[in-house]
């Protein structure tokens, strides 16, 4: 048996060798100049190289039949058949878009990445995921980009299960996401607690699944006066895949190593936790000449990682401290279809995602009076779970009317956030409480219908772009109630006390589900508002060497008012390598209706007696009571300058940026009935305390993205590319801004703990450098991310300095056939941690939910499949 497999062993291998091909050839541009640096790859596998300084390449593939896809900054990709010749001469063209679409922050079709005034990344999903261990969208862009962070908490509520992220460190509301062009929806969750985002809305990346994506385009600049409200801090759009006739999947798992380093005070239980188990697959197939539908469906499954403090060093307030776990089903399509004999097309695009998420909330311990030792002799952990949906379905038209490219879109999107509290326990129900409440939630619901225009005018100097349009936007959002037994306390009685009606506790117990107590009948609400934009857009190529851009857009909201905003930018090219571009924008951003509408109450009792302790509608009496104006929208001011240059197979891009953000709605802390000057305001409203959204603060960001890559071949089939991406950013504070009644509470409006969970949206800087190395089937991927240092300020007001971190990833790629490649790794290989605190942060835990994350080096496989 040994020598029969041994014989079909070198069978399989000399028909393999004998399938191969040796292909060489020279690839040049339009005018005939050799291109150094472009990538040769075969199609399908991980094999490739890269031209020499006179255009030259040669690479072995896998089989006559092989596709080679050729890429270079600046020029139009191909992919050219083999068709068994051994050699291959391939012209590229420049000034060509991606697939002739859009690029976001340019409207024009006939300008290639390079082109723009402004910074944009290009995320290659496909070369991102075969060099990363991470997972989804947040998680891979983090690494991938330097201005993008984003961090999972822990004991936050809802943020445990939506992640929170940013660009240049603003707010994950000050950063507009596209699908496909299109406005996406945000989450219906209002950021309360955690250590980023709070008081902030965001956009779930995490719902769009990472295998349904072609790419991702993050516009590092204001981009307000070209789409609208929260594209302050810059546009991320995400691209879908349009590939046909083919399949690909991928089957990952991974998992963390749970025993955290002897020097730091963790009680380690588990060897591993965090098993994670990601399947996916996508499959397009092509309608007519043109037309295409294209279908991904992903699963993934998380489990949930646990680092408690040690009880014999620490104040125990978590035995259990992680990551949530979650269940997470997504499908989405992208389709175009064009109507026969017609330069017209429909296209469509969307997807439903499903999560379920269990969270850790804090512990309740045995003799406390929010348990009942009958149900929980020991004390309980309660968990928080959800069950959210997201949906999205975007339709339109797009046709040439006389020269003109016209597009007629509907984008539709909803997102529902519904939390059930598991093994918990209402305490004023004593041995009778159940252990699962429904505690009611959220949703919010986005319609956008635009009318685009757009022309390019070849003969008009070296070429003008004119854009016009006009969008519709009606927003939604909900609040709906729990169930009875997640807020209500049954130790309330009405009885008479010397001759009146008073209302009593006769318990002492706490209200509700104890974890997240649920949103009441009086919090519930179904709040709309419209808005109503139009823009022009233009862009005008003086020579082959300048351009100008300017773009101004006017937006009506019904219930703020209007905003005008205008934008100027311009690219000078010194020379074949070196380019100037810079841009100056205003800006604004809407106050979402969450921060407007978001309402909850909770009942505490004070010598028996309960008083009632809020967060506020904007709209509400106690605002009035307290002189809190209505809600206005944040305004900014953008300016960039950024320097592109090539040589040879080196490119580099350095970008300096400037934003500075009038009004920015915060969460005040709570104002108590006992203040002196306050207090019988909020007395004669039965309030014992009171939170609320306010424009409060001036925030001034300065700072410069730097990108830096080289590529080498080396030897016959060799590629080494190294590349070096820094953010340094930096955040100044201006006055808190109060009204007259509650001038000299600036403390307590917006104080000092705050401030720093503010400054710690993003270190001050964030650097990678990467090494990946190709040959033949083999590959390596080494990344080493440094984080800079931050600070927070704990419960009981002590500076907790988290010192600068250096993260270790590896990725080893192999292609065992044309179709199937394996990768094997780590994230944070040297198991690293944040520096540790003590158990009075945000979280509770040893750590803040900080840029890093606590939990370890993760371990992980993939398995990668297309045919």
């Amino acid at each position: 048996m040994k020598a029969i497999c041994t014989a079909l062993l070198l069978t399989f291998l000399s028909l393999v060798a004998n399938a191969q091909l040796d292909v060489k050839g020279v690839v040049t541009d339009a005018a005939g100049e050799p291109l150094i640096g472009v990538n040769v790859i075969e199609k399908g596998t991980n094999r490739g190289t890269i031209t020499d300084q006179d255009g030259l390449y040669t690479l072995r593939v896998a089989s006559e039949a092989a596709i080679l896809q050729f890429s270079y900054i600046g020029f139009t990709s191909q992919e050219v058949p083999v068709n068994g010749r051994a050699e291959l001469n391939v012209v590229l063209q420049e000034g060509l878009t991606i697939s002739g679409v859009e690029v976001v922050g340019s409207r024009s079709l006939n300008r290639s990445i390079i082109e723009t005034p402004v910074a944009i990344d290009i995320i290659d999903i496909r070369e991102v995921t075969n060099t990363v261990g991470q997972l989804d969208v947040n998680q891979l862009l983090q690494y991938a980009a330097p201005s993008f962070n984003s961090n999972r908490q822990s004991g936050a509520d809802g943020a445990d299960h939506i992640d929170p992220a940013t660009l240049r460190g603003l707010g994950p509301d000050q950063t507009l996401v596209l699908l496909n062009g299109k406005r996406r929806h945000q989450s219906s969750l209002i950021n309360i607690f955690g250590s980023r985002g709070r008081g902030n809305t965001g956009t779930d990346l995490n719902a769009i699944p990472v295998a349904a994506i072609d790419r991702i385009e993050i516009l590092r600049d204001g981009a307000s006066a070209q789409y609208g409200s929260d594209a302050i801090a810059g546009v991320i759009n995400i691209v879908l895949k349009s590939s046909v006739n083919e399949f690909s999947g991928s089957l990952n798992t991974g998992m963390y190593n749970a025993k955290a380093p002897s020097s730091l005070d963790v009680l380690n239980e588990e060897s591993f936790d965090g098993q994670t188990i990601q399947l996916s697959g996508n499959y397009g197939t092509s309608i007519g000449e043109s037309g295409f539908v294209n279908v991904t469906l992903d699963y993934l499954s998380k489990d949930n990682t646990n680092r408690p403090a040690d009880p014999s060093v620490f104040s125990i307030y978590r035995r259990q401290f992680g990551e949530a776990a979650a269940n997470n089903f997504g499908s989405f399509f992208n389709a175009r279809l064009p109507f026969k004999n017609s330069n017209t097309y429909f296209y469509a695009f969307g997807g439903y995602n499903y999560r379920f998420t269990d969270a850790f909330a804090w512990t309740r311990d045995p003799d406390s009076d929010r348990n009942i030792p009958a149900i929980y002799p020991n004390g309980f952990d309660p968990h928080i779970t959800s069950r959210i949906t997201d949906r999205s379905m975007s339709a339109g038209i797009r046709s040439k009317i006389r020269n003109w490219d016209v597009d007629f879109n509907n984008t539709v999107g909803t997102n529902r956030f519904h939390y059930i509290i598991d093994k918990t326990l209402n305490a004023s129900l004593l041995e009778k409480s159940p252990t699962r409440f429904d505690a009611g939630g959220h949703a919010f619901s986005q319609n956008t219908t635009g009318l685009h225009f757009s022309q390019y005018f070849p003969q008009a100097l070296s070429g003008v772009n004119l854009a016009f349009g006009s969008e519709y936007r009606l927003d939604n959002y909900q609040i709906f109630a729990g169930e009875e037994g997640s807020y209500r306390n049954y130790g309330i009685i009405d009885t008479v006390i010397d001759g009146r009606l008073t209302t009593y506790d006769v318990l002492g117990r706490a209200a509700g589900s104890q974890g997240f107590p649920g949103f009441q009948p009086d919090n519930e609400l179904n709040e709309f508002r419209s808005n109503l934009a139009a823009y022009f857009d233009s862009e005008f190529d003086f020579t082959s060497s300048f351009m100008i851009g300017a773009a101004i857009r006017f937006e009506h909201y019904s219930d703020f008012g209007n905003t005008l905003n205008a934008k100027l930018a311009s690219r000078l090219k010194i020379n074949d390598a070196i380019s100037l571009r810079g841009s100056v924008s205003t800006g604004f951003r809407a106050p979402s209706l969450a921060q407007i509408y978001y309402n909850t109450t909770f009942t505490d009792f004070v010598s028996g007696v309960p008083v009632d302790k809020i967060i506020a509608k904007n709209n509400s009496p106690i605002t009035r009571a307290l002189g809190i104006p209505e809600l206005k929208e944040e305004k900014a001011l953008n300016a960039s300058l950024g320097v592109t240059a090539r040589f040879g197979s080196f490119t580099a891009t350095i970008d300096g940026y400037y934003v500075d953000i009038k009004d920015r709605i915060v969460l005040t802390g709570a104002f108590e009935d006992t203040d002196p000057e306050i207090g019988d305001e909020l007395q004669a409203l039965n309030v014992g305390a009171a939170q609320f959204f306010t424009n409060a603060i001036d925030t001034r960001t300065t700072g410069v993205d730097a990108i830096l890559t080289y590529t080498q071949s080396v030897g016959n089939a060799g590629r080494l590319r190294l590349s070096f991406a820094g953010n340094f950013n930096k955040m100044e504070l201006g006055d808190v801004h109060t009204n007259d009644k509650l001038k000299g509470k600036e403390d307590i409006y917006f104080g000092n703990r705050e401030k720093l969970f503010l400054l710690a949206s993003a270190p001050e800087s964030k650097l990678s450098l990467v090494a990946d190395y190709r040959h033949n089937r083999l590959g390596v991927n080494l990344r080493f991310t440094r984080f800079g240092e931050i600070s927070l300020e704990d419960f009981v007001g002590t500076i907790d300095v988290y010192e600068a971190r250096i993260v270790t990833d590896l990725a080893l790629s192999y292609q065992v056939t044309p179709n199937i490649m394996l990768n094997i790794g780590s994230a944070n290989l040297l198991n690293v941690y944040p520096t540790q605190q003590d158990t009075e942060t945000e979280t509770g835990g040893l750590w803040d939910a900080v840029q890093m994350g606590s939990n370890g080096a993760f371990y992980f496989a993939k398995l990668g499949f297309r045919f």
